[in-house]
């Protein structure tokens, strides 16, 4: 984004001056008076989504992925990305430097939001012949909707944060109190009925405006974060709403999605995971990366933090240690009970994990990780084969970033959203319909019964491995109906004796969520309260 300058010349002293801007200083004012400004700057709104690496990487799969029974954090040793060896073992403090990176990922794209909501509006219909009222409102609901999903990123690691909704360009403004779950969810509802009043279908952008938010991604994340709403471990907090209205305003949402026509189940699930398939038919919002054809060692090296990353950190991150299959970096290893959990013949489970051979594994020492061998093969690589590990294009194979994009929500989410606000509303025959969809393109029978176990298999299934896990479990308090910690301290078991041997004791009431930073208490220590148990 074009860098803003609002300097102004104070001089003060024993006789009264005139305070006058500094020659040459452009004011926000003069800056939003075209087009091209306006859309340079919301374009800055989605940036920090792509955020993955400042003083180390800090990927959200990390949490969604690492901190749940689908994946141990892998790499070439339990040292290795400590931080992410804490998210594993229920050990992560107020310290680590991963939670401090993605927090304040989230807060740069608020502020970029605050300033695009507050210019953009003031700007004028008809400043040049592209910007029209048509034009404005979409832009307007884009960075709504964007406010509203950094929010949601902070609200399920964090519980409550600092609600800020105004451009902050004084010391008055800049130390605020952590606002109340409630009062969070309720702006990022506010945020997204206001997204989805202003934004367009998908249908309605060119080429040249794919992945920008739409009229089915706000309503999408409307089903998503009122289903968090009706959730048992949310309803603990004081919300704005019972957990019966929440599931029907998921339902009515859901049906606006379902008959726009907008979107639709790819025929062949593996394309959901390939550089064709980016912005298809299933993509209902999903992070856009570029490729890059220089290395971390001849870039981010020397101009560390964030804003130098067009690619993804995902692929090298999780790919086999082996040069055989890959020569990544081998995090995020899903566990043995997630691979357990597929049914016989379904075709999913080798396009998320892959179990390599042994003649594949050069190293076993770091490529097996407290006993598992087992490798994240969705976002591993990008080439449009049966194993995307034949090739890596310009993108070489020493590179950090690759151009694969992260598929935030795919149309089968949508779906099993929809199919959970029905059995929350007691209309398990519609749901059944939905699940039985998922279930169907890939071959699979219809689900004998349509009830919270099917649907919690079916999510597990359809999207393991894409960062989901840990805040399901969350919300439904694990999936068995006697808590999240006896679920936990179940998958505990079904780990290696190995990876036992590292997992602390998982503390209900504590670790559903992790820590506010320390850094950031610092900066506010009178209202910043620490979440419990930290």
């Amino acid at each position: 984004m074009i860098s803003i300058l609002c300097s102004v010349l104070c001089m003060t002293g024993c006789k009264d001056y005139l305070t006058e801007i500094e020659p040459g200083t452009t004011m926000l004012e003069d800056y939003f008076t075209s087009t091209a400004a306006a859309q340079e700057n919301l374009v800055g709104c989605y940036v920090p989504l792509m955020w993955e690496y400042n003083t180390t990487y800090c990927s959200e799969w990390f949490i969604g992925d690492v901190a749940s029974d689908d994946a141990l954090k892998g790499g070439g040793s339990t040292t290795d990305m400590a931080d992410a060896y804490d998210f594993e073992n229920w050990r992560t403090e107020s310290s680590s430097a991963l939670l401090h990176d993605f927090y304040i990922a989230q807060y740069q794209g608020i502020g970029r939001c605050n300033l695009a909501l507050k210019y953009i509006a003031k700007m004028n219909v008809g400043v040049d012949e592209k910007f029209t009222q048509s034009l404005k409102n979409r832009l307007l609901g884009e960075a709504y909707y964007l406010r509203a999903y950094y929010y949601f990123r902070l609200l399920r690691v964090f519980a409550g944060v600092p609600l800020i909704t105004t451009v902050v360009d004084n010391a008055d403004d800049w130390g605020q109190p952590r606002a109340s779950v409630s009062m969070i969810y309720d702006q990022i509802l506010a945020d997204l009925e206001m997204a989805n009043k202003y934004l367009w279908l998908k249908s309605a952008y060119g080429a040249e405006d794919a992945g920008r938010a739409t009229k089915g991604a706000a309503q999408a994340m409307l089903m998503k974060v009122n289903l968090y709403m009706a959730s048992p471990y949310w309803q603990g907090y004081t919300l704005s709403k019972p957990a019966a209205q929440c599931f029907a305003d998921a339902k009515a949402w859901g049906d606006s999605i379902i008959t726009s026509g907008e979107y639709n189940l790819c025929p062949k699930y593996e394309d959901n995971f390939t550089i064709a398939g980016e912005n298809g038919i299933e993509s209902v919002f999903e992070i856009q990366y570029a490729e890059v054809t220089w290395g971390d060692y001849t870039w981010d090296y020397d101009y560390k933090g964030f804003g130098r990353t067009a690619g993804s950190f995902t692929q090298i991150l999780v790919r086999s240690r082996s040069s055989k299959i890959g020569g990544g970096w081998g995090f995020n290893h899903p566990t043995q009970n997630l691979y357990d959990e597929f049914e016989a013949g379904d075709p999913r489970r080798d396009i998320a994990i892959l179990n390599p051979a042994d003649s594949l594994i050069e190293t076993p020492s770091v490529e097996y990780y407290l006993g598992n061998k087992l490798l994240n093969n969705k976002y591993a690589m990008y080439r449009d084969t049966a194993y995307k590990g034949a090739g890596f294009g310009q993108w070489g194979i020493h590179a950090s970033r690759g151009p694969l994009n992260n598929r935030q929500i795919r149309y089968a989410d949508v779906l099993l959203m929809y199919a959970e606000a029905c059995l929350g509303a007691g209309d398990a025959g519609t749901a059944k319909g939905y699940i039985d969809q998922v279930r169907g393109r890939v071959g699979l029978a219809p689900c004998a019964v349509a009830d919270d176990a099917a649907l919690r298999h079916e999510r597990r299934c359809e999207l393991a491995m894409e960062g989901h896990r840990w805040f399901d479990l969350v919300r439904w308090k694990g999936v068995a109906g006697t808590g999240l910690k006896a679920h936990m301290d179940a998958y505990k078991l079904t780990e290696t004796a190995d990876a036992q041997s590292h997992m602390r004791e998982f503390i209900a009431n504590k670790h559903e969520i992790f820590p506010i930073p320390y850094e950031e208490i610092l900066l506010n220590p009178t209202k910043m309260e620490q979440n419990p148990g930290y």
